[in-house]
């Protein structure tokens, strides 16, 4: 579920948890009936985080779901509690370790990773803005503290640029994953891995099967070690009727992996990427706060 009114706007009232409960299982069931066993759940705090939310379809359904801490700056800072606008990196840090730590507000639930955006200038999407940098560096300095990996939304030069800030800030690059790499291309992709963080190929769904098989098989083939499939697919919309058009979460393993063999893919290839590599770049090495 996401709700994109705004973080000076946004609140539990606005969404009835045991409709959007109703509503979402029958999807998170079909992708647990099409052999998906673990669901990363990126919405951020300020945008419909709601650990109750997840515990429960956790629960009914069986599947593993991971929820987050951290913020989502975009270059407006619409999204940003007004407290990120004055505190230090530090700061911020010490927030989202007091997730992992005691728990997201009152529902018990800890952060398995930490997510945030950063946009870049609006003049040159390469360059940071000084909140980017913060973002980073409290990241960076969450990590190091929890082990826990850091899912960062940054499309085309900013996600290289952000990489590359999070490892000057003391980050492990290989606990840093660049979302929305879709449309990069090979050459900023190669990048991104060469610096040690992964590439994430989220928007599979979004795009024909042969456009997808087009930017992942010589990923597979080059840089399998630091790759991740998955599907920024569909959520409950706050605000409209029902949630809005909920597409689904199938598309990766009903669609998309049997492309991949086709393809000449081998099951073991199939079996790293959506298998082993998320369960080594999620696993956290809990640390003494």
């Amino acid at each position: 579920m996401v709700d994109f009114v705004g973080a000076q706007r946004t609140s539990r009232s606005r969404w009835n948890p045991e409709e959007i409960i109703a509503r979402m299982q029958p999807y998170l069931l079909a992708a647990k009936q099409s052999g998906v066993r673990g669901f990363v759940d990126c919405t951020p705090a300020y945008v419909g985080r709601d650990p109750r939310v997840l515990k429960e379809l956790a629960k009914s359904t069986g599947l593993h779901i991971l929820t987050n801490t951290g913020y989502y700056g975009d270059a407006e800072g619409r999204y940003l509690p007004p407290s990120a606008h004055s505190e230090t990196a530090s700061q911020i840090a010490a927030r989202w370790l007091a997730e992992w730590h005691d728990g997201i507000d009152d529902t018990g639930v800890r952060p398995g990773f930490v997510k945030v955006r950063v946009d870049g200038l609006t003049s040159d999407r390469s360059r940071l803005s000084e909140m980017d940098g913060k973002l980073l560096a409290a990241a960076s300095i969450v990590t190091r503290k929890t082990g826990m990996a850091v899912t960062c939304h940054s499309p085309g030069p900013t996600g290289l640029s952000a990489a590359l800030r999070f490892a000057a800030e003391g980050g492990e690059p290989g606990k840093f994953i660049v979302a929305h790499c879709d449309d990069n291309g090979f050459d900023l992709n190669k990048r991104i891995r060469a610096a040690g963080s992964w590439v994430s190929i989220d928007g599979i769904g979004r795009k024909p099967v042969a456009d997808h098989l087009a930017i992942v098989l010589p990923l597979l083939q080059k840089s399998p070690d630091r790759l991740l499939l998955s599907m920024d697919s569909g959520w409950y919309n706050v605000g409209e009727p029902n949630g809005g058009k909920i597409n689904g979460f199938t598309v990766l393993t009903d669609r998309f992996l049997p492309a991949l063999r086709k393809a000449g893919v081998t099951g073991a290839q199939i079996n790293h990427v959506t298998v082993e590599n998320p369960a080594r770049v999620f696993a956290a090495t809990v640390k003494q706060l």
